[in-house]
């Protein structure tokens, strides 16, 4: 990069807060993505809004471009700087700016870590109760960034429910503050959401205003072991016509075989079975815990359980749950390829046996790994590199069967990315989800807050 511009950003930050090493090129370039090879040109370090703003007008005036980086735990490449662009990390944005008790409200910088206010609100008697595996990483900003949903959204809903406001400075420079936590707002165009899942491409979020709930009590994990899955479909309908569930994901034998060989996680009982489902309860009585009892020997009868598990402490729930939370990073040292779908929960069991046919047909020899959030109609599938094939031939072995899965995801109405974003890897298949005419309008609202395309250019969209 010239040297100017990096003097620049020196002037704005500090000269210790802009990186240029090959190391931090490579470090902050990247997110957990293996699709493209980093290459920024230098890494700066805000700590205000204010600097963001002071950086974004200075690439505008220099024309070159910016990357937003959080926690680096992206699926989609949407936080990679792979052709020379500035990356701006939030890391040193990381501090709780206000807590609102009567709305239960915070109010943070981007840079916060998911796990970090999960804690604070731990701590105040309350709870945010968006969560996934990466929480402990993941940042806030990146989380807005990809509407990011997790492991609760069939109680709680994806990150848009819990965002009250946002500060945001675009692409033109201009600091946005929107809605400015308020839950009752009919002033027009709500803008907040427009920056939701917008991958930074509109804008740089800086701070967010972030509702909290109370606490769950008393919650029980069952895991039940299933024939097939259309037994899982049963058996979420069974227990979701008595209880109100917390969370409900399904995961394959293969995935626990994986978690099992790599970690110190035990078999939920003795005998394998195809595929596992995960639910998760509030038993605040024990009419309740008796009722999810019925429920399981209901299912049992029918023939859609085969055996079964109940947690009877925080720490076996807790146990319980890493069969399921563990498997994404278990699985990362075979380079995964994956793909994160949904549609209506009502079309699953009919879209699931087009996939396994497609896969059966193309993948004879890899090994496929199933699991997601069945309760809300998101699926991964994930194939396994084999050992001996190269990372690129692998991918392009994927590649070639991408168009038959997403035109099965076109056939039923769903969604090429359920929670991990478009990014670079899902940008060629965009159109298989949105229409023509949607994606046309994207691409205006993007001229009308990034005129310049300096934000995040080459994500989610080309701009013609």
């Amino acid at each position: 990069m010239n040297p100017k511009i990096i003097k620049q950003l020196q002037s704005i930050v500090g000269e210790n807060r802009v990186k240029t090493d090959a190391d931090s090129l490579l470090v902050w370039g990247c997110d957990w993505t293996k699709h493209y090879t980093p290459c920024a040109s230098a890494i700066v370090f805000p700590v205000s809004t204010e600097e963001v703003q002071a950086i974004v007008h200075l690439a505008n005036v220099e024309k070159f471009p910016l990357v937003p980086s959080g926690g680096r735990t992206g699926l989609s490449a949407g936080a990679v700087a792979a052709k020379g662009e500035v990356v701006i990390s939030f890391d040193r944005m990381n501090k709780v700016l206000g807590f609102f008790p009567a709305d239960r409200m915070v109010q943070i910088q981007a840079g916060v870590v998911t796990g970090q206010l999960q804690q604070y609100a731990n701590e105040r008697g309350l709870y945010y109760p968006v969560d996934f595996a990466s929480a402990g990483s993941s940042q806030m900003g990146g989380n807005i960034g990809t509407n990011a949903g997790g492991i609760k959204v069939i109680r709680y809903g994806m990150t848009r429910a819990w965002v009250l406001g946002l500060t945001v400075v675009t692409g033109k420079g201009d600091i946005l503050r929107l809605n400015k936590g308020m839950a009752k707002n009919a002033t027009g165009y709500d803008l907040r959401h427009l920056m939701i899942g917008s991958e930074g491409t509109l804008g740089l979020v800086t701070e967010a205003q972030i509702k909290l709930e109370r606490k769950p009590r008393e919650l029980r994990v069952l895991v039940l072991g299933t024939p097939n899955f259309d037994a899982i479909m049963q058996v979420l309908a069974a227990f979701q016509a008595t209880l109100d569930l917390t969370a409900f994901e399904f995961f394959s034998e293969l995935a626990v075989q994986k978690v099992i060989v790599s970690g110190d996680v035990a078999r939920p009982f003795e005998e394998a079975t195809p595929f596992y489902a995960l639910l998760e309860f509030e038993a605040l009585s024990s009419a309740i815990e008796e009722q999810a009892m019925q429920v399981f020997e209901a299912c049992m009868e029918a023939g859609w359980v085969l055996n079964g598990v109940m947690s009877q402490s925080e720490t076996q729930a807790r146990s319980l749950w890493r069969l399921r939370e563990d498997i994404s990073e278990t699985i990362a040292k075979f380079t995964p390829y994956k793909n994160d779908i949904s549609v209506l929960i009502s079309h699953i069991p009919a879209f699931i046996a087009d996939i396994d046919a497609i896969v059966q047909t193309h993948y004879p020899d890899f090994e496929i790994v199933w699991f997601g959030h069945i309760g809300d109609g998101n699926l991964h599938l994930n194939i396994l590199k084999p050992e001996t094939m190269s990372k690129e031939t692998f991918f392009a072995k994927c590649q070639v069967v991408n168009q038959s899965v997403f035109e099965t995801v076109q056939k039923y109405e769903g969604s090429i990315s359920a929670e991990h974003g478009v990014g670079m890897t899902k940008k060629p298949y965009l159109g298989y989800t949105r229409a023509p005419e949607e994606i046309a309008y994207m691409q205006a609202i993007k001229r009308v807050f990034d005129p310049n395309n300096i934000l995040n250019p080459g994500k989610i969209f080309d701009l013609d």
